[in-house]
């Protein structure tokens, strides 16, 4: 008889398979105001509804229902729920910072155009180095701030600096210096370029600097609108559905806000607007900062890291084709650009990287984790 009741033990977890699930996350369940806290703190841990069914509930949602209503209070008032959820208000600090990137690509561009030879270079250095201390002010606190994370997540956020620095570098060179290589070699200058320098693109790259405010803004709209439907929402597939289309409606307020700069930038500097280029190029950094801000920095240095390998071999394969017997090897970059132009290598590098970070985002960003105060970042 004692023997058979040792054999019994083991069931009894299977009689309560909650309990189990409630000891390893009452922390959580404690602290939470509400069952949508512990569901998006349960899908941040990777539970999903395929995991709630061994629970024996239809989905998470059902799971943190039961969770919340089994944590013992010990006769507590709770909390109201908008303290846990809180929608993010503007804040001085980010929206006067947000424009500073712009208002030192502007100075800068202005000060290289009434200057000629070695002051204007070094106007452009000087520029350059103020440009880059602004966007590191601009993005440290705000809506686009990085979230913090462990030290591997550290780690691969400094990754994603140089590829961005490169993208940038190629909008601003690249179409240029592409077509110098195809047509004649790196030491061949244009005539008639001011300087001796490689024609740049200036329009696209004051357009970028100048579009970290619609940037700001349009994550503060992502976030606060996203906190506001998921304290609304009865379940994580209904908090999901709404997401989506914020997400969606957001990224192209952005690309709206891009293009208008765009078209200013050019009209006012008498250049090309190169609309494929920028605008692919915005919208995959805009995706790559959106889901740095919201704690997953792996896809975004991938992503990233792809297309300025991708522009980079796009220069060096017309120069390794001039090796004897490796013609071919220039034979993919000179039918692109014969066909549509040195734009298309930036359109295409950076338009299929930012249709990858879009279907990614389409997947995390739309996580009532990604957005709730329990969420982790990945």
């Amino acid at each position: 008889m004692p023997a058979a009741n040792r054999g019994a033990v083991p069931r009894r977890p299977s009689g309560d398979p909650v309990k189990a699930l409630l000891h390893r996350h009452r922390d959580l369940c404690e602290r939470a105001v509400d069952a949508l806290e512990i569901a998006a703190g349960l899908e941040a841990q990777g539970i999903t509804d395929r995991t709630a069914a061994r629970f024996r509930h239809r989905d998470v949602f059902s799971l943190a229902e039961e969770l919340y209503a089994r944590v013992p209070r010990a006769g507590e008032p709770r909390a109201e729920p908008t303290p846990a959820l809180p929608v993010p208000r503007v804040g001085a600090a980010w929206a006067l910072s947000s424009p500073l990137p712009g208002i030192a690509g502007a100075g800068t561009v202005a000060a290289m155009r009434l200057t000629q030879g070695q002051p204007r270079l070094l106007v452009a250095v000087a520029g350059i180095a103020l440009l880059a201390l602004a966007t590191r002010a601009a993005l440290r606190t705000g809506p686009l701030a990085a979230r913090n994370g462990p030290r591997r997540g550290r780690a691969r956020r400094g990754i994603l600096a140089p590829w961005t620095l490169w993208l940038l570098g190629y909008a601003l060179f690249g179409d240029g210096l592409l077509h110098n290589v195809l047509t004649g070699g790196p030491d061949t200058l244009p005539d008639g370029a001011p300087g001796g320098a490689w024609p740049t693109a200036t329009a696209p790259a004051l357009a970028l600097t100048l579009a970290l405010v619609p940037a700001a803004w349009c994550a503060y709209l992502l976030t606060a609108g996203a906190r506001r439907r998921l304290a609304g929402s009865r379940g994580l597939g209904d908090f999901t559905a709404a997401a989506r289309p914020l997400l969606l409606g957001t990224f192209a307020l952005f690309l709206g806000a891009l293009a208008a700069l765009l078209l200013g930038c050019a009209t006012v500097l008498g250049e090309p607007a190169a609309y494929p280029q920028t605008l692919t190029l915005g919208a995959l950094l805009l995706l790559a900062r959106l889901l740095v801000a919201h704690g997953h920095r792996h896809a975004p240095a991938l992503v990233l890291g792809a297309a300025a390998v991708t522009e980079a071999v796009a220069l060096a394969l017309p120069l390794a084709g001039r090796l004897p017997h490796c013609g071919l090897l220039a034979l993919p970059v000179r039918t692109l650009t014969d066909a549509v132009g040195e734009p298309a290598v930036p359109a295409l590098a950076c338009g299929t990287a930012a249709l990858a970070l879009l279907l990614h985002a389409g997947r995390t960003l739309t996580r009532a984790s990604a957005h709730a105060p329990t969420g982790t970042t990945g």
